[in-house]
């Protein structure tokens, strides 16, 4: 990632929070400013120099990269919690559904669930396969899918969703994904 979180040193109470402020504030810009804005706006809306900015992310990438990875791992994280939740089917379905509605209307989130090889991405697809198990043996979802098959699913979504969100829709293929996900009857 190359920002001095990821070095392997622990941060000082103090630049742990300022970093958590600058990925806050920067995931707040770039869902609705999109990948143009500068790090000195993010900086400025953070209320921190562009030093600090810098000193956390040497780069514009590198803190992309970081909201991007914040994300999925929040996604990870809330899997594994819902894997114990009291109605299986409908913490799977939902999560599939916030997954698939932020990433699909993120072309960066997307690209990142769609590389195989990013830690992020491999967290997230082992995280998935407690929860589709659960919600498997609670009759929720066909048992002959495993979390292979639901992410590939869920990468096709994202692609469906971008292309109907151009056009000015959205929505309509992960309802019909989730609808396939279900057991016949």
């Amino acid at each position: 990632m190359g920002d001095d979180h990821s070095a392997g040193r622990p941060l000082r109470a103090d630049a742990r929070r300022s970093r958590e402020r600058v990925l806050q504030v920067a995931q707040d810009a770039l869902a609705g400013d999109g990948l143009a804005v500068p790090l000195d706006e993010i900086a400025r809306r953070a209320g921190f120099g562009l030093g600090i900015v810098h000193r956390h992310f040497p780069t514009e990438e590198a803190l992309v990269e970081a909201v991007l990875v914040a994300r999925v791992e929040r996604f990870a994280a809330d899997a594994r919690a819902l894997a114990t939740a009291a109605a299986p089917g409908e913490a799977f379905f939902g999560w599939f559904a916030r997954l698939a509605g932020q990433a699909g209307a993120h072309r960066a989130l997307g690209g990142l669930l769609e590389d195989g090889d990013h830690p992020a991405a491999r967290d997230l697809a082992a995280a998935l396969g407690p929860l589709l198990a659960r919600a498997q043996r609670a009759g929720a979802v066909r048992r002959d899918l495993g979390p292979d098959d639901v992410h590939d699913l869920l990468l096709g979504c994202l692609a469906a969703e971008r292309r109907a969100r151009a056009r000015g829709g959205g929505g309509r293929a992960v309802a019909v994904v989730c609808a396939g996900l279900r057991p016949p009857g």
